[in-house]
Formats: C-alpha cells, sequence, structure tokens
C-alpha cells in the first residue's frame, strides 16, 4: 500500500451529509457554505458566449490579447493601475492558480519551502502549499481581520517562497495594507501575492490593490465568479511583476492549461460593461444590512464589513 500523500477531505465534501438531511426538509435549505452566486449572469456575457468562433481552437493559454487588454483597461478604469497587457496572465479560475503557485515558485527556488498566508483565510492557501511539499506557515490576524507582518517569525521570512495576503478578506471582510504588504516583500526578497478577488466589493473606500504600490516583486490576483456571477467559466487572471509574469506563463504553456475560448471571450464581455456589477454591489450589500437587522433581533451583533459579502459574526458559545 502506497504510504506518501493521502489527501484530506475536501472541506466542502464535509457537508454532504448535512445536504441530504436538507434536501428531505420542505423546501430544501439554502446552501450557505460557499460563495456560490445565485443571480443571474450578465446578459450581455451569454451572448459573447454563445458566439461559435472562439470554440474551433486551441486558446493561448497566457490568455487571448482581447482578453489581456480587457484587464488592463479594467485595472486602469476602476483601479487607477497602469498595467501592461504583456504582463496580465489567464487562469482557470483563481484557485487554480492559488493551489497551483507554490510548486512553481519552488521549481525555480527551491531552496525556500515554505507558504505565508494570513490565519483566518480561504483553505486553499495551505493546501497550495501542502501539494508542492512546503510548510504551510499561517500569520496570525489583527483584531481588524488582517494579516499582522509583524508577526511574521524572521525564520520563517528567510525560508519563505511567497506570502499571501487577500483583500477584501474571505471569509472577514478585513482590507489590509497592501502597501506596507508589498513593502515586506521587497525587504526580505519574497513575492507577495494578493488576492483580490472581492476587490469590486469593498464597501469601505475605493477598491485597493497590491498594484497600486507598484508592480516590483508583487501579483494581484483576481477572478470573474463573483465580480459578474461567472463561478461555473473559471475565468481569473493576474498582474504584475514582469519577471514572474512571464515565467508563470511559460511554466503553464507546458501545463496545459487554458481558459476555454468561449470563456475568454465571455470574460472580455464581462470586465467592459460595469452596470451589472452596480446592481450586483447593490443586491450584496442590500442582502448584508438586512442580515445585521436580523442578527440584532436575535441579540447577535453583527457589523458590516469592510468588503467581501459575507458576514461574520462572534458564535454565541464562543
Amino acid at each position: 500500500m502506497a504510504t506518501g500523500f493521502r489527501p484530506p477531505p475536501y472541506p466542502y465534501d464535509r457537508l454532504d451529509e448535512f445536504r441530504r438531511l436538507a434536501s428531505a426538509l420542505p423546501g430544501g435549505a439554502v446552501d450557505l457554505s460557499i460563495g456560490s452566486p445565485g443571480d443571474p449572469v450578465p446578459d450581455v456575457v451569454m451572448a459573447a458566449l454563445a458566439e461559435p468562433g472562439p470554440a474551433r481552437s486551441y486558446p493561448p493559454s497566457e490568455g487571448s490579447a482581447e482578453l489581456r487588454g480587457a484587464v488592463a483597461a479594467w485595472m486602469k478604469r476602476r483601479l487607477d493601475v497602469d498595467m501592461d497587457p504583456a504582463y496580465v496572465g489567464v487562469c482557470i479560475g483563481s484557485k487554480e492558480l492559488v493551489v497551483g503557485l507554490p510548486q512553481l515558485l519552488r521549481l525555480r527556488n527551491p531552496d525556500r519551502d515554505t507558504v505565508l498566508y494570513p490565519s483566518l483565510s480561504y483553505p486553499s492557501y495551505a493546501m497550495g502549499a501542502e501539494l508542492a511539499g512546503c510548510r504551510a506557515v499561517p500569520v496570525p490576524v489583527d483584531d481588524a481581520w488582517c494579516i499582522d507582518l509583524s508577526a511574521i517569525d524572521a525564520a520563517d521570512a528567510d525560508r519563505a517562497l511567497v506570502l499571501w495576503v487577500n483583500t477584501p478578506g474571505n471569509p472577514a471582510g478585513g482590507l489590509d495594507d497592501l502597501g506596507a504588504a508589498a513593502a515586506w516583500g521587497r525587504e526580505h526578497g519574497v513575492p507577495v501575492v494578493s488576492d483580490e478577488c472581492y476587490v469590486e466589493f469593498t464597501w469601505n473606500g475605493p477598491g485597493r490593490s497590491i498594484l497600486q504600490h507598484g508592480s516590483e516583486g508583487v501579483l494581484a490576483v483576481h477572478s470573474l465568479s463573483k465580480r459578474s456571477n461567472l463561478a461555473g467559466l473559471r475565468v481569473g487572471f493576474y498582474a504584475g511583476d514582469p519577471d514572474l509574469v512571464s515565467y508563470l506563463g511559460e511554466v503553464r504553456k507546458h501545463q496545459g492549461f487554458m481558459v476555454p475560448g468561449p470563456a475568454q471571450a465571455a470574460g472580455v464581455a464581462a470586465l467592459s460593461d460595469q452596470v451589472h456589477v452596480d446592481v450586483q454591489r447593490d443586491r450584496y450589500l442590500g442582502r448584508l444590512q438586512v442580515l445585521v437587522g436580523v442578527m440584532a433581533a436575535i441579540g447577535i451583533e453583527a457589523v458590516l464589513p469592510e468588503g467581501a459579502f459575507y458576514l461574520w459574526v462572534e458564535a454565541p458559545d464562543g
């Protein structure tokens, strides 16, 4: 019998028994265990997806020129970041990059073996480290649920392959100091990757990107899953440090990772339209406000997050 790596249960699969029980109830149940959009896909996106042309040929692994250009235009429009489309890459949703990045970075820098990530976070940061044979080291968060860079042990910094930050944070909605994160990475010679998939749902001020603090040594990772209700299309993208983006693009070509052509065309349509995003922002903010009121009515204190669309509250029993 093989004695090597045995994958742990997938977090979502742990709920299978609860889903079975819920399905037996009248009306079933509302599944709030994962951030899967339930609102309509924009019509403009569906029209682009239906065009037959992009389905005929193998799509470029790094992303079509049209999609990378649309990403760069969106970054300028929404984040005031000037990004050359040549330093934009496309990925199969953000999760493909999140989980695969440590392995690709370790191929380039085998002397480092540690992935740093916020202690309160999306579970795939830690799993990406484990699959790459790296140490997964959580970094404490502060009272605002933001990563505490001062808590990183010097020995871990010396071994760090990458530092993940996440703004707005999943699940607590905190907004990290991305300028400080970029500076920490440059000081320690560690790439900093900022997961910004919820940036369109920033409630406290304008959207933040680590690229607002320069591209040297950093990447910003984004997805259309939440922004445009397109979790099923798996369209993500990353941008930043030219050397790092170029390296990842070349390795991913050899891996054969490609976002399907029709999905890339739909991505162009989604990024070129802000109206549906503004509608979705209003929906999510309204739902959060309603839920804060519901919690208050049953004696549970809840406050609106600074970003994202999850309500993070203290459990009644602590």
